[in-house]
């Protein structure tokens, strides 16, 4: 374990005072009142002190959490207990974390998940947001980041919304995260639900690839990653078979458009 790593200013939070060097010391926080408190939060890491660290942190505000150090043990206890975010290591004895992504997405399509890493290549991060990951953050990391992710994850998954929208025949209901083409089912994977909702929602706009990575996937755009297209033609291979009306449609030079026109 390296040493703590602290930023130049005169005051750090006493919260840093026991900070693993995965953590990087900042300005002091202050406590806000939680939106979601009792949230469940699995922790999954095998570097201990980080694993104390974020456990103590996050139950002073609140959070109901548990810790793990295998990817199996975190596979096991997904299938048993019900929580709201998942925070999870790729480096991991018995099962990486990409495999548990993989396994978690067979039955937990819509649980947020937050990579923690010290894989810092563009690559590693895309894969992991292909493979089903909500967002990612590169060790070292400000505490003060994971919790402003945190907060909003758990947030944006609590937010009520209209129950539902149309497309031509196309129907999508928010709040039971179901699709409907007609009387066709659709089974969408996390991302690609958020996908479609995003198209839903600038229906009859044509939106760029540019920000279909900065909004649905919360990465900077990356011309060299072509993770945005290969997206869409999951969703359009569901959305749109042969035989119906297509719904989706390539706006050259632009990005794509959601609509029945």
């Amino acid at each position: 374990m390296g040493p703590m790593l602290v930023s130049s200013g005169s005051q750090v939070s006493e919260n840093y005072s026991e900070a693993p060097a995965a953590i990087v010391a900042g300005a002091p926080l202050h406590d806000q009142t939680e939106i979601s408190t009792g949230s469940r939060i699995l922790v999954v890491d095998d570097d201990i002190a980080l694993c104390k660290f974020l456990s103590r942190e996050l139950k002073r505000r609140q959070f109901d959490v548990t810790v793990r150090h295998d990817g199996e043990a975190a596979c096991a206890d997904l299938q048993k207990s019900a929580y709201n975010l998942l925070i999870l290591d790729l480096n991991l004895p018995k099962m990486d974390g990409m495999a548990v992504i993989k396994q978690v997405r067979l039955s937990r399509s819509r649980l947020p998940i937050l990579v923690l890493t010290a894989r810092n290549r563009t690559e590693d991060v895309v894969q992991a947001l292909e493979q089903g990951a909500d967002d990612c953050l590169v060790k070292p990391f400000s505490y003060q980041e994971l919790l402003a992710r945190v907060r909003v994850m758990l947030r944006r998954d609590s937010l009520p919304a209209a129950n539902t929208s149309n497309a031509g025949d196309l129907t999508i209901n928010r709040e039971e995260h179901r699709v409907m083409r007609g009387e066709r089912r659709i089974d969408l994977t996390a991302r690609e639900f958020d996908l479609l909702e995003y198209l839903m929602n600038n229906l009859g706009k044509a939106v760029s690839r540019k920000r279909l990575m900065e909004d649905v996937w919360n990465i900077p755009y990356d011309s060299t990653t072509n993770i945005v297209d290969v997206y869409m033609k999951y969703l359009r291979d569901k959305i749109d078979i042969e035989g119906e009306a297509k719904l989706i449609r390539t706006v050259r030079g632009i990005g794509y458009v959601l609509g029945n026109d």
